[in-house]
């Protein structure tokens, strides 16, 4: 980091805050406040849907993961173009002639208080979690290649965020996710372009493709049923579509940003381009990091990008053990270099790949002797990938440019669930349960109040989630352990008018502890479980409707 990486990053980051601040002063009434005024324009909320699922280690983890495992990452996203349709046809018709602030209001006119605060506060629990994590996330990252303090890091991403946020609520958000967006986007583009220039002379986008090609790095479709593989067409059309319904149908944080909407159209449109824009996204963010790994076929790459793990191993007694290791690595590294600027043909296919193979076990090895050098290091080194190119690689300024897009990706989305979890806590929570009459003002000042301790507890999760195994793996999965349970809610109230609150509060209570059980018990790849929550709920609600008719009201 030189002095104009800091200065570009300090500014761009500076902008923001002021911005957003400046731009949504004086929201005086909970319209305003939480709903924005209801007058945002489809794109603001196109963008805004986009920023608030595309955190940090969005851009952290998705090259890594392309560099690691190709482009078969994108099929998680298959269903979400049809999740749109069906929310849009569905769900913001009736969340708009309701007039709701929250998701979890028309629950209370459907069923009863009890069926709209279980559902309120399942949201609370995995978004109020997650709010933390999606500080940690980046800020593990970043101190790790850095050197930065990370408790100090953590505050200084939540501060920033509770400032604006709590200044101008859901417009202050969504104004800033615009620019936030921008500065990702523009930044992700640099980025690919440089990587390209950085390539050989005679190497050319086409033939970096092949190259990637050759290393099973541009397989995007398997159209297998394996339960043991994550990412296949069928769990991105049938498990992502589920889970994509729940988190844009029911999570507040999605919900929020086009309930903000100036007419239902303009929020239909919002999700619709969210939809068309999403998935070509994703593809791209992968396609960045599959020209990441192309790169490193030309220049040398450590065995494991972790820095910290690097430093662990090598001051442990496993030094001279994994040193033979990076040796190997660099003798594969020379061969493959060699072999790739013969010319990718049918004959040097095999060999690249049996050095692809053989580099992989080394990389195995060595998590290995990483892991046996101290415990608590993380070995999975995919998100420091693209850190790592940025930091050795780019030129000074842009290091601060992309730097700046990983601190806005988590700012847009931390800011998208400090919002969100404030408007629950006030509107489904605190407002429901005050029996005398308060002002216009009071609920606006109680919103920003929740706002700030929300946004202190994310900062006090996000300083002690290093003390937890295997934290930001749980939070990757906690959406789908409660999503399809709170998304089978919905679908009742929506369209099997005969069950009543009673049998369907009893009916999520029981599907809860049972989708719990099977997580625990790893029975199920998590994207099932969203679908399997649906309809559990959907089952058992109607069983007991049948079964214990009077359970209605």
């Amino acid at each position: 980091m030189q002095i104009l990486d800091w200065i570009v990053l300090s500014l761009t980051l500076l902008f923001i805050v002021l911005y957003g601040t400046w731009k949504t002063r004086g929201s005086e009434n909970v319209e305003q406040y939480i709903k924005g005024g209801n007058d945002t324009k489809w794109w603001t909320i196109g963008l805004s849907v986009m920023a608030t699922q595309a955190s940090a280690i969005t851009f952290l983890s998705t090259p890594g993961q392309a560099f690691h495992s190709g482009m078969g990452f994108v099929q998680f996203y298959f269903g979400l173009p049809l999740a749109m349709v069906i929310i849009c046809l569905v769900f913001i018709p009736i969340y708009h002639k309701l007039n709701v602030y929250t998701a979890y209001e028309y629950l209370e006119s459907r069923f009863d208080l009890k069926t709209r605060t279980l559902a309120a506060i399942l949201f609370l629990i995995q978004r109020g979690l997650a709010a933390g994590i999606t500080i940690f996330a980046p800020a593990i990252i970043l101190s790790a290649v850095l050197g930065w303090d990370l408790v100090i890091l953590n505050i200084i991403i939540g501060l920033l965020v509770i400032i604006y946020t709590v200044s101008g609520g859901t417009k202050a958000v969504s104004v800033t996710q615009k620019q936030q967006m921008a500065i990702i986007f523009s930044g992700m583009f640099i980025a690919f372009y440089l990587i390209l220039q950085y390539l050989p002379d005679g190497i050319t986008f086409g033939k970096a493709l092949e190259i990637a090609g050759a290393s099973n790095k541009m397989k995007v479709l398997d159209f297998s049923w394996d339960l043991n593989n994550r990412y296949t067409v069928w769990t991105g059309f049938l498990g992502g579509t589920f889970l994509m319904l729940s988190y844009f149908g029911t999570d507040q944080s999605q919900v929020q940003r086009y309930l903000s909407g100036k007419s239902v159209r303009e929020s239909q449109l919002g999700l619709i381009f969210n939809g068309l824009l999403k998935v070509p996204m994703q593809f791209f963010i992968l396609l960045v990091g599959v020209m990441v790994f192309v790169f490193y076929q030309f220049n040398a790459s450590p065995l494991n990008f972790n820095p910290k793990a690097q430093e662990a191993v090598i001051n442990s007694q496993y030094a001279s053990e994994y040193k033979v290791l990076e040796e190997r690595h660099r003798e594969i590294e020379a061969e493959k270099k060699i072999l790739i600027l013969s010319g990718i043909t049918e004959e040097n296919k095999p060999k690249l790949q049996a050095l692809n193979e053989e580099d992989l076990k080394l990389k195995k090895e060595a998590k290995t002797i990483i892991e046996k050098s101290d415990a608590k290091v993380e070995t999975n080194d995919k998100d420091y990938v693209f850190i790592h190119f940025i930091l050795n690689n780019l030129p000074k300024g842009l290091i601060g440019l992309l730097l700046a897009v990983i601190l806005s990706a988590a700012m847009s989305s931390t800011a998208s669930e400090l919002n969100a979890l404030a408007s629950t806590t006030a509107i489904d929570l605190y407002k429901r349960n005050v029996k005398e009459e308060k002002s216009d003002q009071h609920y606006v000042k109680m919103s920003k109040w929740f706002t700030l301790g929300w946004g202190i507890l994310a900062i006090l999760v996000a300083c002690v989630a290093n003390l937890f195994d295997n934290l930001i793996q749980l939070v990757n999965i906690i959406g789908s352990i409660f999503y399809g349970n709170v998304l089978g809610i919905f679908l009742i109230a929506f369209f099997l008018k005969f069950v009543k609150s009673n049998a369907v509060f009893i009916g999520a209570v029981i599907t809860q502890i049972l989708i719990i059980v099977v997580w625990s018990q790893d029975w199920l790849p998590y994207l099932w479980l969203n679908a399997l929550g649906c309809g559990l709920v959907m089952l058992l609600s109607v069983m007991i409707q049948f079964f214990v008719p009077k359970s209605s009201e």
